[in-house]
């Protein structure tokens, strides 16, 4: 008699990642969202509609649909979940709806932003505010959120946020982001016993559809490739810094921008 085959072994529990920021298809948070999930993650990801719609490109129906459709088609489970990231109560929502759907999320990714441009002298305290409270008080509650959270295997928990190093006539963003900067950059010293790695990406002029023709011909012409970063770029890096062999990058803010000129 032949033996009886022996039953095929469970597939490994996916990692679950949390994107802040994907709102349009075109996005950098999109494009992250996607990658994790071709590379093993299921994907849970944040948009806020109210956001797109009073920027010049406006909102996008149906992009949240469309991006977790695509997260789907790569075999991963996704959550899309509408946040407004300038209230305190959201990042604590976002982890905890994220591990009630899916599990407690191994990766955060933290793509979303407030980006209005104003200058020292036309920026209002109120567009100051919110951008403090959107790019860098609400990263530090989701962080905070994440490790209280935290399960996952020591050395795999993984943090990235993205940065910007554009100040000058546009100065309520750059403040925010270089807070942002340093509160990604503690995690990666206060989150050690969890073996948590942190890191701050740095993407340089990406064409998401918000430069003007001639924004787009100058960051060009400054960057030695001639062309501009693609949000793919941008995916290709923070799926590797979440990846096992990207576990020994910690506590670095890295500039991925094609060799722009300063």
């Amino acid at each position: 008699m032949p033996a009886t085959p022996a039953p095929a072994p469970a597939p490994a529990e996916r990692p679950v990642a949390l994107v802040t920021g994907a709102g349009r298809t075109r996005g950098i948070g999109a494009a992250i969202a996607r990658d994790l999930a071709a590379h093993g993650y299921d994907v849970a990801f944040t948009h806020w509609s109210a956001y797109d719609a009073r920027m010049p490109w406006g909102a996008q129906p149906g992009a949240a649909q469309a991006i977790a459709a695509d997260i789907t088609a790569a075999g991963a489970r996704a959550l899309p979940i509408e946040a407004d990231l300038a209230d305190p109560d959201t990042p604590d929502h976002l982890i905890a709806r994220t591990a009630h759907h899916l599990a407690p999320p191994t990766a955060l990714v933290m793509a979303h932003c407030e980006s209005v441009d104003s200058a020292i002298d036309t920026t209002t305290p109120d567009s100051f505010d919110r951008h403090m409270a959107v790019n860098a008080r609400a990263a530090w509650l989701l962080i905070r959120a994440y490790a209280r959270a935290f399960t996952g295997p020591h050395g795999m928990g993984r943090i990235i946020a993205l940065t910007s190093d554009h100040t000058a006539h546009n100065l309520p963003y750059g403040a925010s982001k270089g807070a942002l900067d340093r509160i990604t950059l503690a995690a990666a010293r206060e989150l050690a016993h969890l073996g948590v790695c942190a890191n701050v990406v740095n993407p340089g002029p990406v064409d998401t559809g918000w430069m003007s023709p001639e924004l787009a011909q100058r960051m060009r012409a400054a960057t030695p490739l001639g062309r501009l970063g693609t949000p793919a770029d941008c995916a290709n890096l923070v799926t590797f810094l979440c990846s096992p062999q990207g576990g020994w990058i910690n506590g670095q803010l890295l500039h991925s921008n094609g060799g722009l000129a300063p």
